[in-house]
């Protein structure tokens, strides 16, 4: 593709936080392309921290956009949801002390959420908070993790417990990392595209309805429609509400169910959108029980879930209880009180904190098991 065929296919857009502001520029050959990286460097200084699978596929094109100058130093940590510890982020610290980075040194995240989540924890944390890019290989990333400056790891007992909210520099979206992305995790990211369409655009859900065929063939123009509305939808939502306060609760449809099955299952033996898409059939079935929604309603949602290549069932080895204790570890449950992200429509979710037990009980008792 030639620059200016590159350059009409890129979209840009803001996440509005004053200073703290920054871009997410969408498109093909943006990895090769130093024009989209150097404006955001914070010095000479540069760690670029990817994983496994990733470094040979990518490392290499990143490390061409680089500006001329710049002291680089690279570190490749393995792959999978069960590596993002407090350790593997350590290696991170270790690899800044042991380069002697100072606090204009940037951390540049090359993959998936799990990279992206440990590097902007890292960089939170080093010398009381340094630069970073992301710069997201996965669906799921691209149109959710990478966005927003929530950051993390993992603990035994519940998803993304330890972690900070630390703003990147700027969100780098090379749309033709997609190319090489497994099937399983292109529908794991279209967990999280068929979420913004729940929560807040039901025109957008009726799009993903008719193109969900389209995306799984990986087709551009499709692709980039969907990852540009979907970060648009949560840089609205993260300008509103940047520590989740508030409206930000809304991007967890799904989560409270699917983080438990996360935990209970292995971090990583389900991928998170997977659990994601079971969780928002749940949060859907519960929506209908308080009846907020239709059969046809959930009918849909569980047609599109579906389509787009995702479980339609919960672990069958889970029980009531197992969920429960899980699902009161969530970090939006206050005051011990389960706050749930349910559907009034669809189109319209909410945070929703009075759900009769009985009712809950019944719904985890009842939901299909694989």
């Amino acid at each position: 593709m030639s620059t200016s065929e590159c350059q009409d296919a890129m979209r840009s857009l803001q996440v509005s936080l004053g200073e703290r502001s920054y871009p997410i520029h969408i498109g093909p050959g943006l990895l090769g392309d130093s024009r989209w990286i150097a404006p955001h460097l914070a010095g000479r200084q540069v760690l670029v921290v990817t994983n496994e699978t990733v470094a040979p596929l990518y490392l290499a094109r990143l490390r061409e956009g680089l500006p001329e100058g710049l002291e680089v130093r690279e570190l490749v940590l393995p792959d999978g949801e069960a590596t993002k510890t407090l350790e593997h982020v350590s290696r991170i610290w270790d690899a800044l002390l042991e380069a002697g980075f100072n606090r204009r040194c940037t951390l540049i995240a090359l993959g998936g959420g799990v990279i992206g989540d440990m590097v902007g924890f890292a960089a939170a944390c080093y010398q009381r908070g340094v630069a970073f890019i992301q710069v997201p290989t996965t669906l799921l990333s691209q149109v959710d993790s990478s966005v927003g400056g929530k950051t993390g790891v993992n603990h035994p007992r519940g998803k993304n417990m330890i972690g900070a909210f630390w703003q990147p520099r700027a969100v780098l979206i090379d749309t033709d990392t997609l190319a090489t992305l497994p099937p399983r995790e292109l529908s794991a990211g279209l967990a999280e595209v068929i979420k913004y369409g729940l929560i807040r655009d039901a025109g957008f859900l009726a799009w993903l309805e008719a193109e969900i065929p389209t995306l799984r063939e990986l087709d551009a123009a499709a692709l980039t429609q969907a990852i540009e509305r979907s970060c648009a939808i949560k840089a609205e939502i993260v300008a509103e509400d940047e520590t989740e306060q508030g409206v930000r609760a809304l991007l967890n449809l799904g989560h409270t169910f699917g983080h438990a099955i996360e935990a209970h299952q292995g971090y990583g033996n389900w991928l998170h959108g997977e659990a994601v898409g079971a969780g928002m059939l749940m949060a859907a079935e519960l929506s209908h029980r308080l009846g907020w929604l239709s059969d046809a309603d959930v009918a849909r949602a569980r047609r599109l879930i579906e389509e787009a290549g995702l479980p339609l069932t919960a672990p069958g080895e889970m029980d009531v209880k197992a969920f429960l204790d899980l699902m009161r570890l969530d970090k939006k449950n206050i005051d011990s009180r389960l706050r749930l992200i349910l559907l009034r429509r669809l189109g319209d979710a909410r945070v929703h904190d009075e759900t009769p037990p009985a009712l809950l009980e019944e719904l985890l008792d009842t939901f299909p098991r694989c």
